[in-house]
Order: structure tokens, then C-alpha cells, then sequence
């Protein structure tokens, strides 16, 4: 199916039966009626059957990890989260969906923001949590309506509030709106902006399990996360892990955008290859070829086309040198220059650089003088160790993700870009080494 000019396209991998996306431009994303006709709160009603330790065994027992990018088993944060003495205990979707090349969680929200809350719920009663929040990137407004829309018409209907449908649990979600800073996809900034600070990252530990929102244990996950719990409750665990590989079960949306005929969200199981996506989405444009594939978005890194029959999974990903993120997926074609799409992305790392820890305000900024040095042609001998170097402070000393990838880019591509750049030429990705 598609969407409009102005929404991306979304589907599932031929062959492959969509779990995620099936109600996305079937139902009325703003009717809860609809929503309830087409299986919405069948998995609530399900859960609330069942005790909390079930739930969380259940989706433990599932293999699901995170989707935002850190890939962490959410059933061993619920439980963590559950196991704490201290109430109150809040559940937190981040909504912030700010990586370059990411657009999943947009489409979710926008075509079927019911199954978020009623996941939220889920995971409230599971953990023990009375108080929710969304917390929304402020330039997604269709997302931010759809989604209050869906918590007022849930809260009038008993699936939110005091007695959630007549049981002893009551849970209750607010939403808040970013204000487009990139590092507020990180948690515990996150948790500063909703508690009306400046959006910057916290030194961990204590973890948000222990000390999150306000101080007090805290779970929380991406939506896409989130939107796999109702499957879980209603198929089981067992059925989640037939979907995928061993070390990578379950559904995944990817965003695939750049050089491709029909960029889009595409829904498929984690041994789905690199090449298969691109074929997925047409292919490439007319004449093109495929110089390199960005995985990860900005903080991903870049895999040269010799690596296509990649599987997107954790592991395979791990073997090449690459990491899967959010899901981005932005296919390079031979007529791009790589060394513009290198400085772009360190442009953009430092200038969102928070500024809270110095290894990531100044990496971020000295990794892109260097490279606009390049652009001017004016290269030094030293120019790659000093990268290095800047890579590897970021890295091992930056508080939040945002330093520990900032370079991943950039050093996927550094080798022979400094060999042909010093040839006077500009680089291919695919002379990259992994």
C-alpha cells in the first residue's frame, strides 16, 4: 500500500504477513471503535487475566529487544523496574523519533496510535505503574494529534484511568512535546525535558529502572517496541520466536530511503539481506548503482555494497563492523560524493552535541573541521590519526550515545577515503574497510 506525497510508503516484504503495520491505512486511526473492530484491546483484556509476573515471563520468554537502537531485552527491564521497593513507578514511550533516516515510529503513531496506549497499559500493569507519559518530537503534529485523540477517547471509554476496565489497576498517560533537540532521544534526557529541564543526558548508573523519571523506577521503550507487546500477549512467546533468527525474533519495520525507486517503512522478519530490501523498494534509479548502504541513520555506519547479502540481524550485522540502530536503512548511489555525505553527517553531530561532556562538544566539533578542511582541499598527514584519536575519546569517555557514535560514520569510510584523497580524488564507500 501506499501513502501520500507528503507520508512515506508502507508495507511488508512480500511473502512475509505484517503484524506491526496490519491496521496501518485499514482502520480509522482516529476511531476507537474501529481500533476495537479490527482486534484493539483484545491483548488488554487478555493481560489483565493475567498477573504481572506473567506478563513479564511472557515477554522475557519472547526474545523482544528494544527497536530504538540500544536492542536491550525488555522483558529484563520490566523486571527490573517491577522488583523495585519504590513507588511510584512510571511507564515512558519515547516518541522522539529524531535519527536521520528514521520515519517508523511516525508512521505508527500516525495510522495506529490505539495500539501504543493499549501496549503502555500493558506494560503498566506489568511493572506496577500508574502514571504514563508520550513523550512526542514536536514536528510530528499529525502524531501528537492522533495520539491525544487516542488517550482521551481511551480514557472516556475505561481502557485509561481510575479501574481500568473495572479491575483494581488504574493508569493514566500524558503527552509531551519535544522541542527538536536530537539528544532527547536519549532517555535519561528525555526524562530531564519532561521534568522541564534542559534536555541533557545523566551519568548511568543509577539506571531508569532504579532512578528514572522524577527519581523513581521507571521502564521505558520506543514505540515500535511497544507496539510488538500485544502480539506477544495474544500469540505468545513461542510465536514471536518463529519470526526471524535466534538471536533477532520478531517483527521489524525499516525505514529505507536515498537512491531507491519507492523509499518507504517495510515490515519483515531480521534475516531479510540488505539486497533484498533495496529489491523490495524497486531497486535502484535508473543507471544508478549501489556505492554504499548508511545503516543506523547518522550513528550508523556505512556498508560497502560488496556486503548486500547481509542479514539485518544483530549478529551478521556485528560480523561486518555495522550496527542496525533505530532501522534506517539509506541506500548511496556511484553518483554521490562521499565526502559531502560524511561532512554533512559531522555537521550534524556538532551541532546537536548537547555540550554537557567534553570529549562529545569538542570531538564533534574538531572531527568536522577536519573534514571541511578536506572539502577546501587542504589534507595533513596526521589528519587520520587524529581522527582516530577524537573517535576514541568520544567514544569510551562521551556520557550518552550521542559522543559514543558520533564518529561511526566517519570511521567506516576513513582509510581509503585519506588513500584517495591524498590521490586528489573523492572517495567511494565502497573502498571503505570493515
Amino acid at each position: 500500500m501506499t501513502a501520500s506525497a507528503d507520508r512515506p510508503t508502507w508495507q511488508a516484504i512480500p511473502g512475509y504477513e505484517a503484524h506491526l503495520l496490519r491496521r496501518v491505512g485499514q482502520v480509522d486511526p482516529t476511531s476507537l471503535a474501529d481500533y476495537e473492530a479490527h482486534g484493539g484491546y483484545r491483548a488488554l483484556r487478555a493481560a489483565l487475566e493475567m498477573t504481572p509476573a506473567e506478563i513479564i515471563e511472557m515477554v522475557k520468554a519472547s526474545g523482544l529487544v528494544g527497536r530504538g537502537g540500544a536492542a536491550f531485552p525488555t522483558g529484563i527491564k520490566w523486571e527490573s523496574a517491577a522488583r523495585q521497593p519504590v513507588t511510584p513507578r512510571y511507564v515512558v514511550c519515547n516518541a522522539d523519533e529524531s535519527e536521520p533516516g528514521t520515519f517508523k515510529d511516525r508512521v505508527l503513531m500516525e495510522g495506529d496510535p490505539f495500539a501504543i496506549v493499549e501496549a503502555m497499559t500493558i506494560a503498566a500493569y506489568a511493572v506496577g505503574a500508574e502514571q504514563g507519559y508520550i513523550y512526542v518530537r514536536g514536528e510530528f503534529r499529525a502524531a501528537y494529534e492522533r495520539l491525544a485523540n487516542a488517550v482521551a477517547a481511551a480514557r472516556e471509554a475505561g481502557y485509561l484511568g481510575k479501574r481500568v476496565l473495572g479491575s483494581d489497576f488504574s493508569f493514566d498517560i500524558e503527552l509531551r512535546r519535544g522541542a527538536g533537540a536530537y539528544v532527547c532521544g536519549e532517555e535519561t534526557a528525555l526524562f530531564e525535558s519532561i521534568e522541564g529541564k534542559r534536555g541533557m543526558p545523566r551519568q548511568k548508573p543509577p539506571f531508569p529502572t532504579e532512578r528514572g523519571l522524577f527519581g523513581r523506577p521507571t521502564v521505558i521503550n520506543n514505540v515500535e517496541t511497544f507496539a510488538n507487546v500485544p502480539h506477544i500477549v495474544l500469540n505468545g512467546p513461542d510465536w514471536f520466536r518463529r519470526i526471524g533468527p535466534p538471536d533477532a525474533p520478531g517483527p521489524k519495520l525499516f525505514c529505507v530511503s536515498g537512491a531507491v525507486e519507492r523509499p518507504g517503512v517495510y515490515e519483515g522478519p531480521m534475516s531479510v539481506t540488505l539486497r533484498q530490501l533495496v529489491e523490495v523498494c524497486g531497486g535502484m534509479r535508473p543507471g544508478r548503482k549501489i556505492q554504499a548502504v548508511l545503516v543506523g541513520g547518522a550513528a550508523g555506519t556505512f556498508v560497502p555494497a560488496e556486503h548486500l547479502d547481509t542479514p539485518v540481524s544483530f549478529e551478521a550485522l556485528r560480523a561486518i563492523g555495522a550496527s542496525l540502530g533505530s532501522g534506517a536503512v539509506l541506500v548511496v548511489d556511484d553518483s554521490v560524493d562521499m565526502l559531502e555525505v560524511v561532512e554533512r553527517i559531522t555537521r550534524f553531530f556538532a551541532h546537536e552535541s548537547c555540550g554537557k561532556c567534553y570529549p562529545c562538544q569538542l570531538g564533534t566539533q574538531r572531527q568536522w573541521e577536519i573534514v571541511r578542511r578536506w572539502q577546501a582541499g587542504h589534507h595533513r598527514p596526521d589528519d587520520a590519526e587524529r581522527l582516530q584519536d577524537i573517535a576514541h575519546a568520544m567514544r569510551e569517555a562521551s556520557i550518552c550515545g550521542l559522543g559514543q557514535t558520533a564518529a561511526s560514520a566517519l570511521m567506516s569510510v576513513l582509510p581509503r577515503m585519506v588513500t584517495r584523497f591524498e590521490g586528489g580524488n573523492h572517495v567511494s564507500a565502497s573502498d571503505a574497510d570493515h
